[in-house]
């Protein structure tokens, strides 16, 4: 008998076009309704589907993947709930990050690290071997002990057991494991559900799932650019129960157009705004009958083939146009202050698909075209980068390239000239643009240094 309680929201916030949609049921009001114990957490079947509730009150999951970003700015921009990776992420222990959940009266999706059959780099564990008992059992014991640790914390709703541990895994025992620590948290903390985070959703992963790890109440799913499938690919897999989207945003890299020598092309900040938006419109408000809600990727800022690639803020903490229209579509309303509008950049008269190739030295014009919505002065930022070469997989740690000085003159302008560099090889020209208030906008261009 599966685990796949029953539940959630008939969410209220209509198609997002101009004029601003009827605004979401609202969930986290503040820190002063959350209670001294633990929030109960059920699924409830409706005729629409499934209705997450929260102390009995219904909840829509309006959240963003969240590790090391700005918990008091989501709240502000009208989000009720974030996800984490792990309990403590080496900057905070799990305590920490509940408690400043609770501060700003945001709830909390919180992952349990569990070991990868993959090779991979950076926090986690990898290479694990599932017939290996002994390691099995000593993972159990060690996740017990972090749900004991947590369990009673008020900001909590949502166990995420693992991180796509589909990816790269043969072994279907993963998730005999998963259903066995689905079990024990059940057994120890009758008040949270339990869910396990896929990289995608077909016929065979949901069946595996459904058949191996049934103690689970809902499935997570994780999709890029391939969000906008999403209903058919849920339909196609068979999954019937509940389900949330548990990352999603930006095109992946691998999902891209890419040069001639195999370099990802990377959308500018606006476009990416404007694909946000419809992919929310289009695949997760369109499947609220059995979706409870998603958490967008990432609300934050990771190096990840580029430095702006998913992130959704800027390096040096701006906001983009992204978290812009995670306002809108969340509340109802813009921002008072709104990041940079641009259009696609150009190099020597070509843009990103164009396959730019230049000789050592070679100098030619740069441009971009830049708004602002409320007038505001821009200040911009051009510079190169060397291509990245030591490639992660699975969103795992990797390093940035240095910027190259001196090779984009004037700095500050929305027209540059690039000296292409001596060494031959394949860069990036990069423009960040910051409207001083708080907002920015960024863009790429890959080029090709010939021989």
């Amino acid at each position: 008998m599966t685990r796949f309680a029953l539940a959630v929201l008939a969410l209220s916030l209509a198609a997002c076009t101009d004029p601003a949609p009827d605004p979401p049921i609202p969930a986290a009001s503040g820190a002063s309704a959350l209670p001294a114990g633990p929030r109960h957490v059920e699924l409830h079947e409706t005729e629409n589907g499934y209705e997450l509730l929260v102390d009995g009150e219904p909840f829509f999951i309006q959240g963003a993947g969240l590790e090391f970003g700005d918990v008091e700015a989501l709240a502000a921009h009208g989000g009720n709930s974030f996800r984490t990776w792990r309990t403590d992420n080496g900057e905070q222990t799990g305590q920490e990050v509940l408690d400043e959940a609770a501060a700003n009266g945001l709830l909390v999706t919180m992952g349990l690290e569990i070991a990868r059959e993959r090779e991979g780099e950076g926090r986690g564990y990898f290479g694990f071997d599932y017939d290996d008992e002994a390691a099995v059992a000593e993972q159990l014991e060690r996740v017990r002990a972090e749900v004991m640790k947590y369990k009673g914390h008020p900001a909590l709703i949502i166990w995420g057991i693992g991180n796509e541990l589909n990816l790269g895994a043969t072994n279907p025992k993963v998730w005999d494991a998963v259903n066995e620590i689905s079990e024990m948290i059940h057994e120890v903390d009758p008040n949270h559900l339990t869910t396990t985070m896929l990289a995608g959703i077909g016929p065979e992963l949901a069946e595996d799932v459904r058949t191996r790890a049934p103690d689970l109440d809902l499935l997570s799913i994780q999709m890029y650019a391939d969000i906008e499938n999403l209903q058919q690919r849920v339909a196609d897999s068979g999954w019937e129960g509940p389900y949330m989207v548990t990352e999603w945003g930006a095109t992946g890299h691998w999902e891209s157009d890419s040069t001639a020598w195999g370099a990802p092309i990377e959308n500018h900040s606006s476009r990416k705004a404007d694909l946000y938006r419809q992919r929310y419109e289009d695949a997760i408000l369109a499947e609220r009958g059995q979706l409870v809600g998603s958490y967008v990727f990432l609300w934050g800022q990771k190096q990840e083939r580029t430095p702006t690639w998913y992130g959704m803020f800027m390096p040096t903490g701006e906001t983009t146009e992204s978290v812009d229209v995670m306002q809108y579509v969340w509340t109802g309303e813009w921002p008072d202050n709104r990041a940079p509008r641009i259009e696609a950049p150009t190099l020597d008269g070509r843009t990103a698909t164009d396959d730019i190739r230049l000789q050592p030295g070679q100098s030619v014009p740069a441009q971009i075209t830049a708004t602002d919505p409320e007038g505001d002065a821009l200040r911009y930022i051009w510079e190169v980068r060397r291509e990245q070469t030591v490639l992660s997989h699975g969103g795992d740690d990797e390093p940035e390239t240095e910027a190259l000085p001196g090779l984009a003159a004037p700095v500050d302008a929305p027209e540059t000239t690039l000296t292409a560099p001596g060494e031959p090889g394949t860069y990036r020209l990069f423009v960040s643009i910051y409207d001083g208030a708080g907002g920015a906008a960024h863009a790429n261009l890959p080029f090709y240094v010939e021989e």
